[in-house]
């Protein structure tokens, strides 16, 4: 009977290291799709700014003109946010750029269907269409400004960003908004967990774009995170927030290695 129990424990520990087991590796992006984009923002990519993704001035976030308004399609109710990708135009000589030219864009806003205008002409956006919107100053890079709307290759890359991933704590006493940007790797997250220094590991939910939230009273405690993108690569920021923070504070974090 102790030898029984002796191989159950040894079976449940084995199953708990598995479970926390880091995956190997680093993202590496996915395969050439093809699309259509557009542009908008003006030249200086001021209408830009904020977006559906929830990361608010672009240029202060440290994503600048680099970004893109994604279709129904791709956005995927917000889960592709932070999502980087390579962007070629193709197929149209009389508009694209000589040599093909590459651009690399972080997914930072949504651009929604217009019901209104077929799919081939205004509607660009509608599903089930892949389109991205570009800042313009990203669309000039790759085509000529009269082509309006270019087919495009694109795929997945991983995030090249300087410095770690920057949780920003917004709310109040027992609701907590963590604002989550600058993330390498596979960049788009779809697990976060949040721990005080005098609490276990609790799970938060999306509240909208990379804004998730936490109902738990965390004020007077060190802060500490755990992050998981869509590659279930995992990666645990301790104790960011020193047991003083305060609410609108920024916090600099374990970035994944690229």
């Amino acid at each position: 009977m102790a030898s029984l129990s002796l191989c159950s424990l040894a079976a449940f520990l084995s199953f708990l290291t598995l479970v926390h087991a880091r995956i190997p590796g680093v993202f590496t992006g996915g395969p050439w799709q093809t699309a259509h984009a557009t542009f908008y923002g003006g030249s200086d990519a001021s209408g830009t700014m904020g977006g559906a993704c929830g990361y608010g001035n672009l240029y202060s976030q440290g994503y600048g003109v680099n970004t893109a308004a994604l279709s129904t399609a791709l956005f995927n109710n917000g889960l592709s946010c932070g999502a980087c990708f390579e962007i070629k135009c193709a197929n149209d000589p009389k508009w694209c750029h000589s040599g093909s030219p590459s651009i690399f864009i972080t997914a930072t806003n949504f651009c929604p269907p217009n019901y209104a205008l077929p799919s081939d002409n205004g509607g660009w956006c509608n599903p089930p269409r892949p389109h991205f919107d570009l800042a313009m100053p990203m669309f000039l890079k790759i085509a000529e400004y009269r082509a309006g709307i270019v087919p495009v290759s694109f795929r997945r890359l991983p995030c090249r960003k300087i410095g770690g991933i920057r949780f920003t704590v917004n709310g109040f006493r027992y609701f907590n908004l963590v604002l989550i940007t600058n993330v390498a790797g596979a960049g788009d997250i779809v697990r976060v967990s949040i721990k005080g220094s005098k609490t276990g590991w609790m799970s938060m939910s999306r509240n909208w774009g990379q804004n998730w939230q936490s109902n738990a009273v965390l004020v007077g405690q060190s802060l500490s995170f755990r992050v998981t993108g869509s590659d279930r690569r995992t990666s645990t920021s301790w104790n960011v927030a020193p047991a003083n923070w305060q609410f609108g504070q920024t916090f600099s974090g374990r970035n994944y290695r690229v």
